[in-house]
């Protein structure tokens, strides 16, 4: 199985140059132009390593590292930036960030600062299995998006698989609702916002047939899906 890296790099020439160097060396990449596109791959995708410019339109590269550790604590992530200052690099740390490569690099440094963080996924790559959850008395199969139960069973699309996962990540949790809305529609306004709502009343029918289990409004902050033992 190849290693899979999120690249984003609104910078199209370097985005280009680095991804076709990570392919050279055996990975497989996914090129995303701005921080916002970049979070929306991360949740259609598993993804095993991160490298994100840190100057992007729409989110930039600190914001988009620390969306994505509300939701993933151990994938590698590598900043890419301009800048050099130390009050950078710490920000850089604060915000999820594993290293640092200050632009601009040479291809052999970037090789080997990608392959020192992959060690570690080496260790973690099937320490969680996120193909399936188990919900109260339902299977979630998040590769063919079904939802199964004794007495239901659910074809589901790919919005409503999206979210669903999202809410399985955090389950017993309280997620944001800004987190679900960016991770998959890649923004947040009013109008995705509405289409959300609707998503949510229908994934709550789904689950209906096992009581313990409900997606609860937590005010001002997001959802919370909630399954009793």
């Amino acid at each position: 199985m190849k290693v899979k890296i999120l690249l984003v790099e609104d910078d199209t020439s370097l985005g280009f140059i680095i991804s076709d160097q990570l392919k050279s060396d055996g990975y497989k990449v996914t090129l995303c132009t701005d921080g916002a596109e970049g979070f929306k791959r991360f949740n259609e995708e598993e993804f095993h390593m991160c490298i994100f410019d840190v100057m992007m339109p729409k989110k930039d590269g600190f914001t988009l590292a620390s969306d994505i550790r509300k939701i993933n604590n151990h994938i590698p992530i590598l900043f890419l930036t301009a800048k050099s200052n130390d009050e950078d690099k710490v920000q850089g740390f604060k915000s999820g960030g594993d290293d640092y490569l200050t632009k601009p690099f040479n291809v052999e440094e970037l090789q080997l600062r990608v392959a020192a963080l992959l060690r570690r996924v080496n260790i973690t790559l099937d320490a969680k299995d996120e193909s399936s959850y188990q919900i109260g008395e339902y299977t979630f199969d998040t590769v063919n998006f079904q939802l199964k139960h004794d007495n239901f069973e659910k074809s589901l699309t790919k919005k409503e698989a999206q979210i669903l996962k999202i809410l399985c990540k955090f389950m017993n949790q309280v997620v944001a609702r800004d987190i679900v809305l960016t991770g998959v529609w890649g923004q947040d306004d009013y109008f995705v916002g509405r289409s959300l709502d609707v998503f949510i009343t229908k994934l709550r029918k789904y689950l209906k047939e096992d009581e313990k289990i409900q997606i609860a409004n937590v005010h001002g902050i997001g959802f919370k899906l909630e399954v009793e033992a």
